[in-house]
Order: structure tokens, then sequence, then C-alpha cells
């Protein structure tokens, strides 16, 4: 009898045992989420107890900044900007808002060609991707242009009421990716993956030197031109060879030249690696709207700044330092 019950107690203590192994020792857990139109992956080095909990304010993060600036949402601050009725000179706006407005306000006096006050144009495109076919005419473009009112936004946390047409589609997923990025650090988590589409945020990598973030061929979306090997990054994509659509056998793709009107046509993609995520978002589109030679001395002009750009004839460009991550 004693020796049933004491094989019966080590059965207890080794269930039990494995039980807490399993919800103390690191794993890697993972969780998708769909937000701003992309699905997003999330993979934590941690313990499972942990993961829970964090995927949850993970989520609430993500469905904050798309809450926040969905340019289609009535509900949205954004949307409340744009379309205001209300009888003030000024609108009081969120802290995070600011913050997302203000750096790319800032950026814009860096490149000109990155406009966030272009929505109706956007818009005028948008209607004829959806349909897929046709593309807008001139009139359609210059109208939708004369449209739009220019805004000013002011240190104390406000912006001019004069229904701008603000859209933050090149800023709010590498925004909200920075927040979740910092959320994790702040809950000691060293090792992680966040893949949001074409924005990629790491920490340390787990068990290895570095973690591998394979670039996709623009001319064959089934294999990668490069891998960037890094720690504690951002590895941001932008190119116009996945949301387009064809018309009289050319290609329109949504990244919107605001001199021509018309979808940019220097490059196929820019590849932009840094610490900030929003600032990678931001340059990823910024580099985009210029010429190659351009594009890249923009990049080597700023502090920890690397990109690669893979050309209209299949060359690839690279800022002088982007070996540091081959």
């Amino acid at each position: 009898m004693k020796k049933y019950l004491l094989l019966s107690l080590s059965i207890l203590v080794l269930i039990i045992g494995m039980c807490l192994y399993k919800k103390y020792s690191v794993n890697m857990y993972q969780k998708d989420f769909y937000y701003m139109d992309t699905m997003i992956n999330v993979k934590l080095y941690t313990t499972s107890s942990k993961a829970d909990n964090l995927f949850k304010e993970i989520d609430n993060t993500y469905k904050k900044y798309q809450d926040m600036t969905n340019v289609y949402d009535e509900s949205s601050e954004l949307y409340k900007i744009n379309n205001s009725k209300l009888e003030t000179d000024k609108i009081k706006i969120s802290d995070d808002l600011y913050d997302i407005l203000n750096i790319s306000l800032e950026h814009s006096k860096v490149n000109n060609k990155f406009n966030i006050n272009m929505h109706s144009i956007i818009e005028v495109w948008k209607k004829y991707r959806d349909k897929g076919e046709g593309i807008p005419t001139s009139k359609e473009l210059e109208d939708a242009k004369e449209n739009i009112n220019s805004f000013i936004l002011y240190d104390t946390k406000e912006i001019s009421n004069t229904n701008p047409s603000i859209d933050l589609g090149a800023v709010a997923k590498g925004y909200a990716t920075k927040k979740v990025a910092e959320l994790l650090k702040d809950n000691n988590i060293k090792s992680y993956i966040i893949n949001a589409g074409g924005n990629v945020v790491v920490g340390e990598a787990y068990h290895k030197d570095y973690f591998t973030v394979g670039v996709e061929n623009p001319t064959d979306t089934s294999s990668l031109y490069t891998k960037i090997k890094v720690n504690n990054k951002s590895v941001v994509t932008s190119g116009g060879y996945l949301r387009f659509y064809e018309y009289n056998g050319k290609k329109y793709h949504h990244i919107i030249d605001p001199d021509t009107l018309y979808p940019a046509n220097n490059m196929l993609s820019v590849t932009v690696v840094t610490e900030d995520s929003a600032l990678a978002d931001i340059l990823s589109t910024s580099l985009f709207l210029l010429e190659p030679k351009k594009a890249l001395e923009l990049a080597e002009s700023l502090d920890d700044v690397e990109a690669i750009i893979y050309t209209n004839d299949k060359k690839i460009l690279k800022t002088k330092g982007f070996s540091k991550y081959e």
C-alpha cells in the first residue's frame, strides 16, 4: 500500500513539476493579430504566463492606434480632425496623436516629398484601385489637391481647425509597432520578433548571434534578394509590388508622389534599417519618393540609418554602412 502511495505521490510531483516547468521556463510563444489592414505576427521568448498577459496588452496597443488614426472611422480622432464641425480655431488632440503628427512634420522638413496631408488624393486613387480599372484624370487629381487645406500643429498639443486631409498610412503602423516594442522592453522581454507586414522589429536574438530578416525580391516575391542580420533594430520595406492594380498593361501602386500626384516610379523597393520603427516606417516611404541617388544621400545623412534599394533596372544600391548587417 505504501509503495502505491509513494508511486502516486511521485507521479503527482512529476506532473506538478512539468506544469511548473512549462509555466516558468522560457520558450517561444507567438500570436497573430490583424490591424491596419495587416496581418501582424508577434513572437516572444518568455514564460507562458507572461506571454498570455503581454499578448493582451499588444492587442490593446495595436487597437488603440488603429482606432486613433483610422481615416475612415467616424469615431477616430483623426477622422474628427479632418471632418471637424467645431466652431473653434484649434482642436485639442491626444499626446500620442500629437507625437505622430510632430515626427511626421519634422521629417517633411528633411524631405518635402514626404507629405501626410494628402488623403483626398490617395482616396481618388483608392477608388480606381478598388475597381481595378481605369486611372484618375488630371482634373480629378488637381481638384482633390485644390480642396486640401493646410494645418498648423501647436506646441500646446493642439491643431488648427481647418479640415485638413491628413493620412497617416506611412507612419501609424510603425509608430504602433514602436510602442509594442517599448511595452516588451518595459516588461523585460529582451528577445522578440514583431512582423507587421513590411515592418519588422526584433530584440536580441535568443541563443544565437542575431536574427535574420529576409527581404522579398520585388520581381519575384517567392524569393529573397537579401538577408539582413540584426539585433534590436527595425527593418521596414516599402515598394509598389504588392499593393497595386494593373490597367492597360501598366501597374499603379499606392505610394503617391505629392508633386506629380501619380504613383512614384523611382525604384522597385527600399528597405531601411534603424532602431526607431516609426522613423523606419516614415523613411521607407520618404526614400521611395526620391531618385535612388538622392535617397541614398538622405539615408547616409541621418544617424543610425542604413538602406538598401532595388532599382527599376534590377540593380542593388546600398548605403556605405549597410554591409555591417550582411
